[in-house]
Order: C-alpha cells, then structure tokens, then sequence
C-alpha cells in the first residue's frame, strides 16, 4: 500500500483494492488497511471527491517509510504537504482533477488483470527529443510476465483535439528512430534502406532504455480513452486511425507482385486503443478482449492485439512459398527446353543433358540420347572391326605367293 502511494502519489481505496487486492469482492479490506495505516501516522486523507470517494496520500512519515521499500531504480512521487490556513486549520487541497484519477484507474485496471505489479509502473517518464521537445508518458508499464516487456499509455478524456493525439505519435516515433550515443549513422542508414528488418535497431537508443519483445516494431503505445459518450470516443478512435496511419500502418515488404502481402512492422509504433468504460464494463477486465489495434476492426486482448501475425511469420511462410513457386517455373521452363532423342524420342536424362552441355566439342551423336550413343558407337565399332577384318583378308589373298603345277607323279618335267 504503501509502494503504490509513493508511486502513485494520490489514490482512492478503490483505485488501490483494482490495483492489489483484484480478487477481493469490495475494497472493504483496503479501506481498513489505509485506515490502520493513517492511525500509525503514515497516510491521511487529502480530500474527498465528488464521487464520493476519499483521496489518501502519504504523510511526511509515510513518504519516508515508502521511499526505503522501494528500489533505488523507482522514483517516488512527490509529497504532498498538508497545508494550513493563517488559523492554523488543515487546507482542503482540491487540486486532484480526473485526468490524474484516470491514470492511476487504467494503472488499477490493467495491474489487476495481471499486467505486472505496482513497481511496473512509472509515471510522466521523459522522452526528449533533439528540437527541444519532451514528450512525457502518462505511464509506461514493465509487464514481462504477460508478453509486454514495456508499453507507453497516453489517458485521454476527449478533450483535446485529435491532432494532438497524431503529434504524440509522430513525437513517439521521432524518438524511436533517434541514434544510439556512438552509434554509425551511415551502417544505421544502409539497414534502414536495405530492409534489414530488427537489425535498424541495433543502431537506435529505444533499446538501451526499453527492453525489446519478440514482437517487430517500436515499443508499443496505448490510447486509452475516457469520458463523454460512448459514439464520441469511437468517433476519436477513428479519427486517431485514419490521421495517424503512416507511424503504425508498416510497409511492403519488398517483392510484394510476388505473392508477398505481408507487412514489415519493424520501424512502426504498434498502437492500440481502449476505454475505461469497455475495461469496467468487461467481466475479464483489461485481460478481455477489450483492446483494439488501429489498421484492424476486431477488439482483442492485449497480447493478440500486439501481435503481427500478417509480419515476419507470414513473410516467412510467403517467401518460402514464393521460393517454391518459382522452383516449379524454372523447373518447368528447363524441362521444356530438355532435348529429346533424335532416334528414339526419348528425353535426355539431367547427366545426358549436362554430358552435351559441358563439352566444348561438337559431335555427331549430340542429338542422340544415352542409350542411342551406346548403340551408335558400339555399331560404328563393329562397322570399324568388320571393315579391317575383311581389309586385312583382302590383303592377306593379294599377298600370297604363286604355287607351281607338279607332275602326276610329283617329278617335275625337265625340259
């Protein structure tokens, strides 16, 4: 109770019974619990709001005590001082409006459905940026646990224009592409421009301040919407869409006439809306299907909103069947330029083809499969043998010494 004061600076019993005690039915145990604690002198209660409900903050005691039970890496919010009138009478201090309460409600909300623990959060963190501008986060979420390393959530009571809404997100992803300290601007340009997809951010500052996901892009921002209607903050939401589309929609990904529909996210702000009535309203909380992601018409929960599965896992599987695709053309284009057998018919087998294809030396049997250059030579070499067999009994007979005619009784006749 303490932690979440000090981190929080202000709270209602039932901002923080959302926020550390979700499984109770009521806040009756909280309530109880700030009650002891104020007795001891470690908190008291501010004011009471038109709802009703009381505002507790940390005394000077409290705010000592929160500041050793929290790590040295968490701020501690301010103190609020208990001021007085020239009387010496304690002073209503009314300076809580609804956009704090709304902060720290969508920081209840989402604690209590799992997404980290009080210590995850951190209020109006800087970003600042090299034009002398600071864009401040309303809160920035740490949720590991539930697949959300960080997240940026901007509270919104429809109140200013939705051209504001658009800077923030142009502000966001001016950070996002800022260079590390050191970093090589030309290698950061040329994995920029060779679509080199995760590895851009290897040059960047984001991820030495925010822990990167499994998931492609920038850390992601959450629009989470507030007050008047229901129509007026759908309208908002739309509006936020269709003006902001170029920092969250994603490019082709290169080679897209072949079959590639998928998107490249890796320089694109992931951004999702939501609103603290649909949350309230929603018997899974902020853990439902309550969260939308801008580019997209169905509300999902927070993981499946973030998700990309139109990213890397379908360019994947795009790419690899665009590679077998195009195997298949050029398997069919070879085998439609195979050589058939001048004899036979027959198709030159791949080590035939290739035989012809590596010799540099013409020959007469070129045109004729394997099997046909077996017969051909073996015949030409039978031809060969026959033709020297009958040359050399051709000469053999013309070279034969003439034999003389003996007498009846072998004695030659003597002249």
């Amino acid at each position: 109770m303490l932690r979440a004061l000090g981190i929080f600076q202000r709270a209602t019993a039932d901002q923080l019974w959302r926020m550390l005690r979700p499984t109770d039915r009521h806040d009756r145990i909280t309530r109880d619990t700030l009650n002891v604690l104020k007795k001891t002198g470690l908190t008291r209660v501010e004011t009471r709001l038109e709802s009703g409900h009381q505002l507790w903050v940390l005394t000077e005691k409290g705010h000592r005590e929160a500041k050793t039970l929290l790590p040295k890496n968490v701020r501690i919010s301010a103190l609020r001082k208990l001021r007085f009138d020239a009387k010496g009478r304690p002073v209503k201090d009314d300076g809580y409006d609804e956009h704090a309460a709304a902060v720290t409600t969508t920081a209840a909300v989402l604690t209590g459905a799992g997404y980290g623990t009080p210590l995850s959060w951190r209020t109006e963190i800087a970003h600042r940026l090299p034009y002398g501008y600071t864009q401040y986060a309303d809160l920035t979420m740490r949720a590991p646990d539930a697949g959300v390393p960080a997240m940026l959530l901007e509270i919104d009571r429809v109140t200013e224009p939705v051209d504001d809404l658009v800077d923030k997100l142009r502000r966001y992803t001016d950070w996002f592409e800022l260079l590390a300290p050191k970093a090589d601007a030309d290698k950061e340009r040329a994995a920029r421009d060779g679509h080199l997809g995760a590895r851009v951010h290897d040059f960047r500052l984001w991820p030495r301040i925010y822990p990167a996901s499994s998931r492609e892009g920038y850390v992601p921002v959450a629009f989470v919407f507030t007050g008047k209607t229901a129509a007026q903050r759908e309208s908002r939401m739309r509006r936020l869409e269709q003006a902001g589309r170029r920092y969250f929609a994603g490019e082709p990904y290169p080679g897209r006439g072949a079959g590639i529909t998928a998107v490249d996210y890796h320089q694109a702000v992931p951004v999702v809306v939501t609103e603290l009535e649909r949350i309230t309203a929603d018997l899974a909380g902020a853990a439902g299907k309550v969260w939308r992601r801008l580019g997209r018409d169905e509300w999902q929960t927070l993981g499946e909103a973030l998700d990309n599965p139109d990213g890397d896992r379908l360019y994947l599987v795009q790419w690899q069947e665009a590679k077998r695709r195009q195997a298949e053309r050029e398997a069919a284009e070879r085998e439609a330029q195979r050589p058939v057998c001048a004899r036979c018919g027959t198709k030159f087998t791949d080590e035939r083809w290739q035989s012809i294809q590596q010799s540099s030396w013409w020959s007469e049997t070129d045109g004729l499969c394997g099997p046909c250059e077996t017969e051909h030579w073996a015949r030409t070499e039978a031809e060969r043998v026959a033709r020297r067999q009958a040359e050399e009994a051709q000469r053999a007979a013309a070279e034969a010494p003439a034999v003389k005619p003996r007498s009846r009784f072998g004695i030659g006749r003597r002249r």
